[in-house]
């Protein structure tokens, strides 16, 4: 008899087409450790059932009929929501990428990622670390960029590591370990990085890092 997985991790999927939805949850249930729990077609019906269910992560479409996913995300972050938000679309422009990231979204993927990509996006967000796909990243750069950019003070060598590990996913615990800090010094050090970068959160200041050559 299959051995069951460690730890499931609950899924709402919220997306417009019926199609793209059915696929996702044929996906995950191909998985023993994801479960999708239920299904909205706009962001209204994806707070809702969130909230109602009490997914680890909603996984969200942008550009829906009757309630976008970026007002979404902010709803969700307003209640206080114990759900992580992972933005999965097919839009990567500029006018799309950083208000979802800015609305409290853990992560962005595009619908052209493969599936093991997905299966490790979702992981991450479970644990609450960022996600960005290269794509994303790269159109990320122009809309975070300030003009005081040129003029803002340079990172530490620790803050630079503690960077580099976000970069890679790493949660606060992890990187603490890694270090051999504390956690506490941890988020000391992030709060000085985000506000040396001129960055709202640990998405931004990763793509920030790569416009500026901080990160390779």
């Amino acid at each position: 008899m299959a051995q069951e997985p460690a730890r499931v991790i609950t899924l709402v999927v919220v997306d417009d087409h019926p199609v793209v939805r059915d696929g996702l949850r044929g996906m995950f249930d191909s998985a023993p450790d994801f479960r999708v729990l239920g299904e909205a077609s706009n962001g209204v019906e994806g707070v809702e059932m969130a909230v109602r269910l009490d997914p680890d992560v909603v996984l969200m479409d942008l550009r829906m009929p009757g309630g976008g996913g970026v007002a979404a995300i902010a709803e969700l972050a307003r209640l206080g929501a114990r759900s992580k938000v992972l933005v999965l679309t097919t839009y990567d422009t500029d006018s799309d990428t950083l208000p979802a990231i800015e609305a409290g979204a853990t992560g962005y993927l595009l619908k052209d990622a493969p599936r093991d990509e997905l299966f490790t996006a979702v992981r991450a967000a479970a644990d609450g670390r960022t996600v960005l796909s290269p794509a994303v990243a790269s159109r990320l750069i122009s809309r975070v960029r300030t003009p005081a950019a040129a003029g803002s003070e340079a990172l530490s060598g620790r803050e630079r590591e503690v960077l580099e590990l976000v970069a890679k996913g790493t949660s606060n615990r992890e990187i603490a370990a890694e270090l051999f800090i504390s956690e506490a010094t941890v988020k000391t050090h992030l709060t000085h990085v985000f506000a040396k970068l001129g960055a709202k959160d640990r998405a931004a200041a990763v793509a920030i890092g790569y416009d500026r050559g901080i990160l390779g």
